[in-house]
């Protein structure tokens, strides 16, 4: 018998996988499960659960409230549901921009020497080795009225005569974007950076044989045989961007609520474990719909996987 499950393949991958599944099961599937079960609930007057069976939270969330201060059975409430637009388009906006920022950088990165190659991967890498809030805390530093930005423009406007007023930056929406851009460039360059770092040299080669410039040529090689890296960059950049709430609360100053902002609040604020369940499973299902339909338009490739 246990020379028959020691030969047995399915067996032996079944036997592999187990810690994993464990771990997924113990703490991915299970808090999910329990997190849909207190959604459907309802919050009592001391911030507990009162578990039921209600859509009342999820009909909040898209704007339609069944308790109206006038009376009224319905009214509509629009709040919660322009927050989740508002983290949609940053997360839309983020994701462009950092595609925009990083293609450059990662063809010029996968083009360089070798030696060259990996001190420039290494200075890519190097933000990330400071925490993530310290990271937040320098562009607060650096974007404030009285900060480095205003004080080099100040200083550079009086060399030549003209008088400036210090920009409001701190506490907007750009700054926000800025921030998120920053925190997250890095998971664009990377993936784009494989990408095109497998790309033969003799394809180049061909092209040109063949009469194409240099802008067709990126057109029809660079672009499309690097598409898989930016497809697995638009996924690590975007997924995270929408449930982010540090960068937003520091840099937005809480007057640019987002989803994950909301989350927070309702959990650690509010004490509405329900509505924030809710928001977050909204949230999870909103980025697994619009993932979905981004791969299965792009499609998967291994430069995914290896990324």
């Amino acid at each position: 018998m246990l020379r028959k499950l020691r030969e047995d393949k399915s067996f032996q991958g079944s036997l592999i996988i187990a810690p994993t599944m464990l771990f997924m099961i113990g703490l991915l599937i299970i808090p999910l499960l329990l997190t849909l079960v207190i959604s459907f609930g309802s919050r009592a007057p001391d911030g507990t659960v009162i578990y039921g069976f209600s859509f009342d939270n999820y009909m909040r969330v898209i704007g339609i409230r069944t308790e109206c201060v006038d009376g009224r059975p319905i009214c509509f409430d629009t709040l919660y549901l322009d927050i989740l637009l508002r983290s949609l388009k940053l997360a839309f906006n983020t994701t462009i921009l950092a595609i925009l920022l990083a293609y450059p950088l990662a063809y010029f990165i996968a083009r360089a020497p070798i030696k060259k190659r990996n001190t420039f991967l290494f200075l890519v890498l190097v933000p990330m080795w400071t925490n993530f809030v310290i990271r937040v805390y320098a562009w607060m530093m650096l974007m404030r009225t009285q900060g480095v930005i205003n004080s080099v423009i100040g200083w550079a406007a009086g060399l030549i005569g003209v008088h400036f007023t210090p920009l409001e930056m701190l506490y907007t929406p750009g700054a926000v974007l800025v921030g998120m851009v920053y925190e997250f460039l890095p998971f664009m360059i990377l993936p784009i950076f494989t990408s095109l770092e497998k790309i033969e040299l003799s394809m180049y080669e061909a092209s040109s044989d063949l009469g194409a410039n240099s802008l067709r040529t990126f057109w029809r090689v660079t672009l499309p045989l690097s598409l898989p890296g930016m497809v697995a960059g638009t996924i690590l950049v975007f997924v995270p961007v929408m449930g982010t709430f540090i960068v937003s609360d520091l840099l937005g100053g809480r007057q640019y609520v987002l989803v994950g902002n909301l989350i927070q609040n309702q959990f650690l604020i509010a004490r509405d474990p329900t509505f924030g369940s809710t928001a977050s499973l909204v949230l999870m299902a909103m980025t697994l719909i619009v993932t979905y339909f981004y791969t299965r338009k792009f499609g998967f490739g291994e430069e995914i996987v290896a990324a």
